[in-house]
Formats: C-alpha cells, structure tokens, sequence
C-alpha cells in the first residue's frame, strides 16, 4: 500500500505575527495572523488541536479550533486586528482564512508557537527559501530579494501602486489577485 502524505503541522511566529500550514518540512500555506496583547499573551510551545468547532460569525469569527484550554485558533468580527497583538491570548486569521485551515487540520495536528520570526521555509511554488518581513514592517524581503509590502488599514491597490511607482495590474499579476478591490489588512503583497 503507497504511504500516504505527511500529516500537516501549524507552526505560528509571534513576532512576525504569522501561521504556517506545513507537511513535513514543505510549506503548503503562509497566512497573516493576530495575537495575544502583552499582558495577555499567545503561550509558547507545543499543543495540538484539541477541538473544532464551526461558528455563525462574532467575535471568534466562522472557526475555533482549541490548541490549549481556553487558547484556540478563531476567525475574528473585527479583520483590521489581523497583524497586531489584539487578543487574549487566542490566535485571529480572517475568516476566509480560518475557514480555508479548518479544512486542512484534523483534531490532533500539531501546533508550534514560537517566539520568533517566520524564516527559512519553503515556497509552495519556489521551493526556496522564503524570509516574509517582521510582522508590522512595511517593506522588507521577500521571495529572491523581492519587494514586499504588508497592507494596512485604508490602502488599496491604486494607492500601493501609486507608492511604488508601479501599476496596479503589476501587484494583481505578480500576487495573484482575484478580486483587486478586495485587500486585507496584514496581507503581504510582492511588489515588481
């Protein structure tokens, strides 16, 4: 019988504020997150989830999923949190987001908070290696020595554009993006 893929992991970094969904050593899928404020901070070191569970929407957003009692990974009613220390403790993503890693984690996968940066993965596409900017940092480097910006409260895309110098149907063409007027606050978009 062919053995199957390797049971995904979520490694979280505080201080750049992100998740990664990985199998094995191979990243699948980075994603901006928020966490813990400094008297209420996100705990370091390994859990795993314990429970999931699906929610209307509110203040834990549209997924929970219980890493350690009362500290769980949860959607949020309040997106512009996304890239700060906001919570008590919990991990926030976007809805979209949280929903999209629900269906990818099985009660049981472990999660790994570190108190570090997001460095040394590897690129779903590149399979290089990927060094994203320190959470809150406006540019830094990204993917080959690449440009990067973290988007903000009230940007778009003709603004961003605007900043750099480069044309809006640059950012959607190198990052992909389906709907440009649809941003996210802590979304890390390459620049050309």
């Amino acid at each position: 019988m062919p053995q199957s893929l390797t049971e995904p992991k979520i490694e979280i970094f505080l201080k750049s504020k992100r998740l990664r969904l990985l199998s094995g050593n191979q990243l699948i899928k980075e994603y901006p997150v928020a966490i813990g404020k400094p008297n209420t901070p996100t705990p370091v070191g390994n859990f795993e989830i314990r429970a999931k569970v699906m929610y209307p929407g509110g203040v834990y957003g549209t997924r929970w999923m219980e890493f350690k009692p009362e500290y769980g990974i949860h959607g949020t009613n309040n997106p512009a949190s996304i890239g700060t220390m906001a919570s008590l403790g919990c991990v926030r993503m976007h809805n979209h987001d949280v929903d999209e890693l629900f269906g990818k984690v099985r009660m049981g996968t472990p999660v790994i908070i570190k108190n570090s940066i997001a460095d040394g993965g590897q690129t779903p596409s590149s399979g290089g290696p990927y060094s994203p900017p320190a959470g809150g940092s406006t540019e830094g480097g990204g993917n080959n020595g690449q440009k990067t910006y973290v988007v903000k409260k009230g940007d778009t895309l003709w603004l961003i554009a605007q900043r750099f110098n480069v044309t809006v149907s640059q950012i959607v063409a190198i990052n992909n993006i389906p709907n440009p007027n649809r941003l996210n606050v802590g979304q890390i978009l390459t620049l050309p």
